[in-house]
Formats: C-alpha cells, structure tokens, sequence
C-alpha cells in the first residue's frame, strides 16, 4: 500500500473521498448554524487565494526542532485576529514546501474552512520533517525534573506546551486561543496534548483517540490484531535525519497471492514473521517481547494522567471504528470522574474509523444505511459549533450541545443525553438457555453447549475476502454473521421475535461459564441484531448480492484470552476441564433491536485473521509458540443454574 493512503487512510479516508463526495455536500447542508455553508468545493486553490502558507522548525525544550506549517487567513490583521487549531500528526503535513498547498485543510470540515482559523499541522517528533526519536505511544511523564537543556523530561504533552508558546510569540494576528483536534493517532496526539495545561489552550476534540494498546488497536484484551500486520512498516522503522521521503519499504509485508486470508494463514505460527517480514522492525520486536501487560505497556496507558485537565474537551467516536472503539469511550469517562466541572462531551456516531469527516451524502457501513448526511450534520452543527464557542464565541461552556450527542444505530437518528452511561437504565442479564436460547430468566436444568475449536480451521471475521489485504480491518463490525452461525465451531443463542422496541444502551459484559480440554482459549462474544425475513434492501446496497431479510448485523463484538482472566499482568493457563469464569467488557452501545426483529449472541474461539489464533495449549508467549502447540480443543459452555453464562446488558426504558 502507497504511503499516500495510508497517510489518507489513518486521518479517516479524508482525502479519499472527499473529492467523491463533497459536490453532495455543499449541496444538501443549508446555513443554520453560525458558520455559513460554503459555495464552493474546497481546493488547493480556494486555500491559497485565502491564506498564507508558512513553514516553521519550531524548538522545544530538549533543542529537537518540530517542523510545523501555519495557514494564517489573508484578512488577518490586528482588528481581525483569529484562533489558532493545530493538529500534531505523525502521518506527514506534505505536501512540503512554503509554495505547495495542501488540497484540504481542517480534514474535509469546509465550514471550519470558511469559518477561517489559522491552521497548524506538525510532524512529531522523529517523524517525517521533525527530528528526534520516533516513539509508540510516548509515555507520558507525569512529574518532569529537568525542564529544559538537553536532557530535559519530554513527552506529547511538553512538545504540545512548547508549541502553543512558540506560535502565541511568532505567529502574527492570533487571537490568544489554541483548540487542537486529531483523528486515530493524532486523535491520541490530541489528547495527550491536552495535558499540556497551556493557559492559551481553550479547547480539545481526540476523535478516534487511541488510549492504550494492549487494549485498542494492535491488542484487544491481549490478543494481537493480527489483521494489522501490514501496519508494521509504517509504525516500527526509524529513520536518521528529517525527510519529506518515504523512509521505510510499504511492501515489507506483501502478499504474492490475491487470497490474502491464505496469506495470513500461511504465515503459520507468529514466530514466523520476524524472520521472514519484520527482522529490523522495532515495534514488532517491541511486541514480540511483551507479550502480557508489563511496565513496557502500562507506562504507554494515558488514561491514569487524565487529570486537571481545565480546558473544554469533545471526544468523538465510531459505533463501528474497528481499530478505536475502546479509546474514546474509556478516555471519556476517565476525564469526567477525574475532572469534575471540565465541559466534556461524547459524540457517538454511525461510524467506521474516521468516517465522521468524509462529507459521505449516504452514511453506510458495510451493507447498513443510516440516513443521509450524517457526516456533514455531525461537522456543521456539532464540531464547529464546539470549537466557534470556545475559540471565538463566550467560552463560557453554554454551547448549546448535549452532553453526549450519541447516534442510536437501531433506531438511526441522533439522540441527546445529559450523562452517559445513564444511571436510569435497568440493568438485565440475558442468560444462554439449551437449545440456543437467549432469556432474560435464568435457566434451572444443568447444561452446557459445546464445540471442537480448531486454530487449522479458524473462524473467519469476515466472509468479505477482499478486505483481508486492508491496511487495517474496517468494515466488519456490523457485518453480516449468518456466514459463521452456520459454522458448527460457533454457538448461537437469540430471544423469541420481539413484540416490542428494546433498548440497549450503556455498558455490556459478557459473563461466561466455561470449560476447556486445552490450557489456553480464546472466547469472542458477538451481540447480533437478527432482521425479520421480509426485510427489504436499501436503495444504497454495496454489494448486490446481499439480502437483509434475515441479516445478522453485528451491534458489538470483543474478544478474550483466557490466560489474562485474573490478570493482564500476570497470565495463568486454565486448568482442562474446570468449569471457569470468564468476564470482559464489549464496550458501550447504543442500539434499539426493533419490533419483529430478535436479539442474537455467538460465541466462538477463533476470529482469523483479524485475531491472531491461541494454540489452545498454553505456552509462554504465543508470539514464539511452535506450530506443534496448536492443538483441537472441546470448549464448553455452560448453560445451569449455578453455572449460568450470560451477557450483562442496560436497557433505557
């Protein structure tokens, strides 16, 4: 994959499509809010005929200098002062050179654009134009003892201070107030920046923010997303002296074949990899060697620093983001149990990764329509009314938004609440039964279901094979799951048709009772919305060939390694044949299963290839497990009173 999509790619496909869908655009959005609708698609052109471009080497405390452009608007003067928003990035600000404008600016959000912000975009540190050392996920250093000189403390956060510093003293006409935004990584560069504590900084928007990695990203719950190893490249190669080249091979990792599932399975066991792809990749190694939750992985979690953070913060998501579902979530409610009075707000939308900025006329994901213009609603009336309040406006937290701005995918449309989760909702648990079915009572009779769990035959995550040569995994989270109920390896369990609405709405947890002929296992728990037979197609359907009469749309979806049941940090095998708790979280919903309709859950051992596969058989670190460990098991799951494996789930009423 070429380096421009994958810049394009990981700042939510805004380059992409915007030149597919902005004519759409400008056409259905109207002026109700105070940033007028352009009248006019948003070029390179339209940015040089309205700013000026610079290009700065900005020092930070340690010497290292960050290269940073600035777009200031040419009306700017001393009676017409603008805010400053700055994006930190280590996806590269090209194109280079003070002549050569971008084609975009304020990812794809044209009202911002002609709202008119003087625009800031820096490589970070060791990337792309930027010098230093390039770090994942750079621990943040809460207590810094040197603060200046060579060896000064640094980390996101300072580099953020002294950026803010620098521009208020060499950027001419800004108006004293900085808001700062990101997508994915930046998104994590944007929260970490928010703990930069600059006075100046009025305003915070991490959108897709990445909040751990053990838990988001390339791990979910310690198992490795092995549907990210084309990543590696781009995120685990250094390079020597600042460049506005590619540095680093984007074929490292390229299939020979177009059955790209057969390429990832014949990787064979992960210890494969380095020797055959990655030899030189440091962050490969770097997770080849940590393979549970120690120091190297909890000094890179942000969310114990969520602290004394005084400036307005909106954190936005996707119900469907397949690489940052847990960040945003999570990093919302630690910043408001940790800073109580700060204005933080939550926007959840319709979304895959990204998806919020592409002006898309007809919002889809996967083969699900959720209305027109969702995206350019969610730009119009939230995102730039966030920051027009706080950068120009009162700033006095009267923004006229709710406190979460969250999208019900059931029932498709925008709903408003004043807390989330809602203490109101009514907590249910939703019990397996024999026979596949799912009740809220729990069942009385001793029982269980079982199946053969093979890592040769793993379930797929997707019957899309085409998406097995993704930069990442995308479209799966709301899928189609008749592909793997079908499978005998994949147990299913749903309710009765419903003779009415049901709303699930907050957290989910999945509470198992289980047992296993292995030492190790994989649990992956799936909450389906089950569509009436005589569901008729969309207008908008990607793939022909699709029927949603009977559609098993995936809602929510996580998976577990057993060995981490007690402790990420410490892991433990299962003992063959004991019955077992095991508990995880699915991460927050909001969805109503609609009359008619049923509510499905699966549970499975394998998810290929966007999981890496458990041999089954315990071994110390899976990354350099032999293919003789991966071995059949019988998993079981139990379904009695005293052993009764359920979902916990919150219905707003």
């Amino acid at each position: 994959m070429n380096i421009s999509f994958q810049r394009a790619y990981y700042c939510g496909l805004w380059a992409l499509l915007f030149v597919l869908c902005a004519t759409s655009l400008i056409a259905q959005t109207s002026a109700q809010s105070a940033v007028q609708a352009p009248a006019q698609i948003t070029d390179s052109a339209y940015i040089r005929q309205n700013y000026t471009k610079y290009e700065y080497q900005i020092p930070v405390r340690d010497g290292t200098k960050l290269f940073t452009i600035v777009y200031v608007p040419k009306d700017a003067a001393e009676t017409s002062k603008y805010p400053m928003m700055m994006q930190r990035t280590c996806y590269s600000v090209s194109p280079y050179g003070a002549d050569n404008y971008a084609r975009r600016a304020f990812r794809n959000n044209t009202y911002m654009l002609r709202e008119k912000y003087i625009y800031v975009e820096q490589d970070v540190r060791g990337r792309w134009m930027s010098e230093g050392t390039w770090t994942n996920m750079t621990p943040h250093i809460a207590n810094k003892k040197v603060k200046s000189g060579a060896k000064a403390d640094v980390d996101e956060a300072s580099d953020t201070y002294d950026t803010i510093e620098w521009l208020l003293k060499n950027v001419k006409f800004n108006n004293g107030r900085v808001g700062q935004w990101g997508t994915s990584y930046p998104g994590y560069y944007a929260i970490a920046g928010a703990l930069a504590q600059h006075p100046a900084l009025k305003a915070s928007s991490p959108q897709a923010p990445i909040a751990d990695f053990f838990f988001d990203d390339f791990h979910h719950n310690g198992a490795f997303t092995q549907g990210y190893m084309f990543t590696f490249p781009v995120f685990g190669v250094q390079h020597a002296q600042p460049t506005s080249e590619e540095w680093y091979s984007s074929s490292a990792m390229r299939p020979a074949t177009r059955d790209s599932w057969q390429f990832q399975y014949d990787i064979g066991s992960l210890k494969n990899v380095k020797e055959r792809y990655y030899k030189d990749n440091f962050f490969w190694n770097e997770i080849v060697e940590h393979p549970n939750y120690d120091e190297f992985w909890q000094k890179r979690n942000l969310l114990p620093h969520l602290k004394n953070i005084k400036h307005a913060v909106m954190i936005v998501g996707g119900w469907f983001d397949a690489e940052d579902l847990y960040g945003p979530l999570n990093i919302y409610k630690t910043v408001e149990k940790n800073n109580p009075g700060t204005y933080n707000t939550l926007v959840m939308g319709p979304f895959g990764h990204g998806d919020w900025s592409s002006g898309a006329e007809h919002a889809l994901h996967s083969n699900i329509y959720f209305g027109d213009s969702i995206s350019p609603f969610f730009m119009r009336e939230i995102e730039a009314k966030f920051f027009y309040h706080f950068l120009k406006g009162a700033g006095d937290g009267k923004t006229g938004l709710p406190e979460a701005y969250l999208f019900n995918t059931g029932r498709k449309q925008w709903q408003q609440f004043a807390e989330w989760p809602l203490k109101t909702s009514k907590k249910v648990n939703m019990y397996f039964h024999e026979g596949g079915k799912l009740l809220q009572t729990a069942p009385e009779a001793a029982s269980f279901s079982e199946y053969v769990s093979d890592p040769a035959k793993p379930v797929p995550y997707t019957e899309d094979r085409p998406t097995f040569a993704g930069f990442t995994p995308r479209k799966y989270m709301s899928e189609d799951q008749r592909f793997a109920a079908e499978r005998p390896d994949v147990l299913a369990f749903q309710t009765d048709t419903l003779t009415e609405d049901m709303t699930l709405g907050g957290e989910i947890t999945a509470a198992l009772k289980v047992a296993t002929t292995g030492t190790d296992a994989d649990w992956v728990v799936k909450l389906i919305d089950v569509y009436p037979g005589y569901e008729p197609n969309h207008a908008y359907m990607p793939n022909k060939s699709i029927v949603l009469g009977g559609y098993q749309q995936m809602v929510r979806s996580e998976i577990m390694r057993s060995r981490f049941r007690k402790s990420f940090e410490k892991p433990e095998p299962l003992v063959p044949n004991q019955v077992t708790d095991i508990s995880f979280r699915l991460q927050d919903v909001l969805h109503t299963f609609k009359k008619g309709h049923r509510i499905m859950v699966q549970v499975q051992s394998t998810w290929f290839p966007a999981f890496d596969r458990n041999p089954q058989k315990y071994v110390e670190n899976i990354y350099k497990a032999d293919a003789a460990d991966f071995i059949k098991a019988t998993q079981r799951v139990y379904h009695a009173k005293d052993n009764a494996s359920h979902l916990k789930v919150e219905i707003i009423e």
